[in-house]
């Protein structure tokens, strides 16, 4: 037991800093960690909750805003006593020739293989640890925590900073450089601004997300960066979701798709990904006060497993979010951070917190490794003793025993060696040559050009991503119509040019960004209307506009007698701390800003050919005009980025046939969704948000509640239509022929065991099934289509009626047929068992589908 006088002065310096409350009897905050664990040494039985398995369940409804909702007045927190640690052993698996290569993280496999190449980034990660055991054994204590600590808000010339040690050259490091955003960086000059996350997740094609990873890379690497703060994966759980639009939508396994996609694509080019936010940080409102309280099998199953495929990809950092969950702060939680992360998917790099989420000094203990921007609050000044969790506070606990310095050698070697992993030691590494809080000083920013001719595959992902969702009478594509008329303020240009609000906190002309954090400053922005009146001279086409919402007469007077009416509408969204129109990040609602719907119908009711587009982050009701027979057409076209309007005018002439799916449900109601945003709480409640719907979100709910919606998940239409044939369902031979016996155990029904990196295995990832099709394409006109495998599995499981496992781009010429395969793994056949604690195949039988939607199954057969 730890002395009443050394508790005394541990508690009086958790105190001065404000990291920890008065540890409470019953500790429900953490949870079990197999292999290198922190087991505290001096607590009783009745507080060693760190050696109990967490598999939380809930109780309460979620709360709706017209009642408060359940809230708690405290939290849970490690208890104080001295702790002891062990690193976590590195899984080993070897190499196997053709399906699982050593790889390098600058040059992964390639995208789009029958096999689902699986990448060893193993012996990567061991030079690198290697390297950086090597440097930190020179360093001091002071030297090794100044790794683990930002400088402080506004310390340096980027958004995080991480300190040089001196000498540089020689026993030294150049310290880290970490910057926004998920679509490119941010805020600086001569940089592209991407389409946003959710329309990478739109396009359904790895190629694509490959290579915008690929080029947002290349720019952060231009510009010096070390940390690229990107990818975004939280879930589009409920609609309103400020942040949605940073991520890949509803789907766990689209977004564990897309974010892989992305992570690859960006290390190829030399910079850190971040995947952010870890965990559950699926609301603005009460982000930082609020506790996600979600049952273990949900939590395996839907929001960690993009970050499960983000490590898969070789990954180098993660963010813990500002939430708690089951009533532990993200960035102190054991259970996520320790047994999930770094010990179940065997997670090589490491845990940086939020913009001020760090909430104690112990939480290092729990599985933090580095604090952000460094200080507490974002006080602009230096990080000293007093100012930082980390810093000479995490100095102090080493000091006096609180935290052993072998946590501390773990936490400086994986941030060195994520440096070294991606080759940053090599001196032809750009320095930072930007300095984001001060961007008119010449002498700190270097004007460095990034955007070489990235603008191109802006474009092609603008219009891969655009969605058709109706089409009636051939209205689309044009067809050098006699006139068009532009109607809406989302057609043209803001009255003060793209950058008229800071990190986009506004809403004036087309939308092709969301704001916060995650946005972009544009070089420049292309609208609708610079677009499409450069394509219409090519046809000798009269060309009108009115970008004015509110003047509904004028609005139906020039609609009048025109070939086509284009009629643009918009919703937008983005982080909390910046509140537009009365939305503090998050929707108030789900209809079109700007009294967009009624000015689809004022031109509805004029013009018998009226085209609605729609910019949008996440799902619109369009109850009120979707079935108006004046509507011919809608396209969803997202936030696309910087060349906006020439993707949107590709799509209406045809130059791309539409080829994007929706990556979640549009509802008829709004009341249709399974989650809603959560209110109320005062400035002293932990507000609750309870996870009610399970493993039910977005399709998944719809399908097993019987709730028809307006348009499904995976939906999308096309200038041409395709029929598929031949389906044909085979086990494959295990390339891998390794782990035989875990293979053995998993066939028999048996779950996974619980060792180091068991959730990401390779005998469990690698292609266990193969299914074969034919796709034809039977229209006019080249298309692409998608391809989509859902499993049902059997009802004995509790699964939902249809899940998500698969998908593949095809492109086809009118009159072909192609051979189309997709492989499944045995994760993907796997459900998580609490009990065991792994992953297991379900008794019954599995069936498999193919579809153009998950409601538009074409091919049904049973897994042998």
């Amino acid at each position: 037991m730890v002395s009443p006088r050394t508790m005394a002065m541990m508690f009086s310096i958790a105190l001065a800093v404000g990291a920890l409350a008065a540890s409470e009897s019953s500790n429900k905050a953490v949870s079990s960690t197999a292999g290198g664990s922190i087991i505290p040494t001096g607590i009783s039985s009745t507080t060693s909750a760190v050696s109990a398995t967490l598999a939380s369940s809930f109780t309460s409804a979620a709360s709706s805003s017209a009642t408060k909702p359940p809230t708690e007045a405290s939290r849970s927190t490690l208890p104080i006593s001295y702790y002891s640690f062990t690193p976590f052993p590195t899984p080993a698996q070897s190499a196997v020739s053709g399906g699982f290569p050593s790889s390098d993280p600058k040059n992964p496999p390639p995208v789009h293989s029958d096999l689902k190449i699986i990448p060893n980034f193993a012996p990567a990660w061991a030079v690198a640890y290697k390297k950086a055991k090597a440097k930190i054994a020179n360093f001091t204590l002071e030297e090794k925590v100044n790794v683990t600590t930002g400088v402080g808000w506004m310390g340096g010339r980027c958004a995080g900073n991480i300190a040089a040690i001196e000498p540089i050259d020689g026993r030294g490091w150049p310290g880290l450089c970490l910057e926004n955003s998920p679509l490119g960086v941010s805020p600086v000059d001569y940089a592209t601004v991407f389409p946003a996350g959710i329309n990478a997740a739109a396009t359904w094609n790895r190629r694509l997300m490959r290579l915008r990873g690929l080029l947002i890379g290349r720019e952060h690497v231009g510009k010096g960066v070390n940390v690229a703060l990107g990818p975004m994966m939280n879930m589009g759980r409920q609609a309103q979701g400020g942040r949605n639009w940073e991520g890949f939508g509803a789907d766990p396994f689209l977004s564990g798709e897309a974010a892989y996609e992305t992570i690859l694509g960006l290390q190829s080019a030399g910079v850190q990904a971040c995947a952010k936010h870890y965990i559950n940080n699926d609301q603005e409102h009460n982000r930082t006060t609020s506790s996600s309280d979600v049952d273990d099998r949900t939590q395996h199953e839907i929001y960690a497993q993009p970050f499960l495929r983000s490590v898969m990809a070789g990954l180098t950092s993660v963010m813990c979010s500002y939430n708690l969950i089951n009533d532990t702060y993200a960035c102190e939680n054991d259970k996520m951070l320790n047994d999930v992360l770094k010990r179940e998917f065997g997670f090589q790099g490491y845990v940086m917190s939020d913009w001020d989420a760090t909430m104690s000094t112990l939480s290092a203990i729990a599985g933090l490794d580095m604090t952000m921007p460094g200080g507490i609050g974002l006080d602009v000044g230096d990080v000293g003793t007093s100012s930082s969790y980390f810093g000479g506070n995490l100095t102090a606990f080493v000091n006096n025993g609180t935290i052993p310095l072998s946590r501390i050698d773990d936490m400086a070697t994986r941030i060195l060696a994520g440096w070294y992993f991606l080759g940053q030691d090599a001196p032809s590494y750009p320095q930072v040559n930007f300095n984001i809080w001060n961007p008119y000083d010449d002498s700190t920013n270097g004007r460095v050009d990034v955007q070489d001719d990235h603008y191109k595959v802006v474009r092609e992902i603008g219009a891969a991503s655009t969605v058709l969702l109706k089409n009636d009478r051939g209205a689309l594509p044009l067809k050098k119509p006699r006139s068009l008329v532009l109607i809406g303020n989302d057609a043209g240009p803001g009255r003060a040019g793209p950058n008229q609000f800071q990190d986009q906190g506004g809403s004036d002309g087309t939308l092709a960004v969301g704001w916060g954090s995650g946005s972009g400053d544009f070089t420049y922005l292309i609208t609708p209307l610079e677009a499409i009146q450069a394509r219409a001279r090519q046809h000798r086409t009269s060309v009108s506009w009115l970008l004015d919402n509110f003047d509904l007469p004028m609005a139906g007077n020039v609609a009048i007698r025109q070939s086509a009416a284009l009629v643009f509408i918009n919703s937008d969204s983005g982080e909390g701390y910046i509140t537009v129109n009365g939305n503090e990040g998050d929707r108030k609602n789900l209809t079109a800003w700007h009294g967009g719907d009624a000015l689809v119908l004022a031109v509805a009711a004029q013009n018998n050919n009226t085209i609605v587009i729609v910019h949008s982050v996440g799902p619109l009701i369009v109850e009120p005009w979707i079935e108006h027979p004046n509507v011919t057409a809608v396209l969803w076209a997202g936030l696309p980025g910087s060349e906006s309007g020439y993707s949107i005018t590709e799509v209406l002439y045809g130059d791309w046939n539409p080829s994007g799916r929706l990556p979640y449900t549009i509802a008829r109601n709004a009341s249709d969704y399974p989650a809603h945003l959560v209110f109320g709480g005062d400035s002293t409640d932990i507000v609750k948000i309870n996870y009610t719907e399970g493993l039910l979100i977005d399709y998944r709910h719809f399908d097993a509640k019987h709730i028809h919606p307006r348009f499904e998940f995976g939906f999308g239409l096309s200038y041409t239509s395709f029929h598929y044939t031949d389906m044909m369902i085979s086990k494959m031979f295990d390339f891998a022929r390794v782990q035989c016996d875990e293979i053995s155990n998993w066939e028999a029904g048996n779950s996974t065991r619980i060792t180091e990196g068991s959730s990401t295995a390779l005998w469990l990832h690698e292609p266990a099934y193969r299914v074969t099709f034919s796709v034809e394409n039977t229209g006019k006109v080249y298309g692409g289509d998608i391809p989509q495998l859902y499993v049902n599995f059997p009802p004995s499981s509790g699964e939902p009626p249809s899940v998500l496992k698969g998908f593949i781009n095809v492109e086809v010429n009118p009159g072909q047929k192609v051979s189309v395969t997709i492989t499944l793994s045995r994760h993907d056949l796997s459900i998580w068992d609490v009990a065991d604690q792994g992953w297991r195949k379900p008794q019954g039988n599995i069936r498999l589908e193919i579809g153009a939607s998950s409601r538009d199954i074409r091919l049904r057969g049973m897994l042998p």
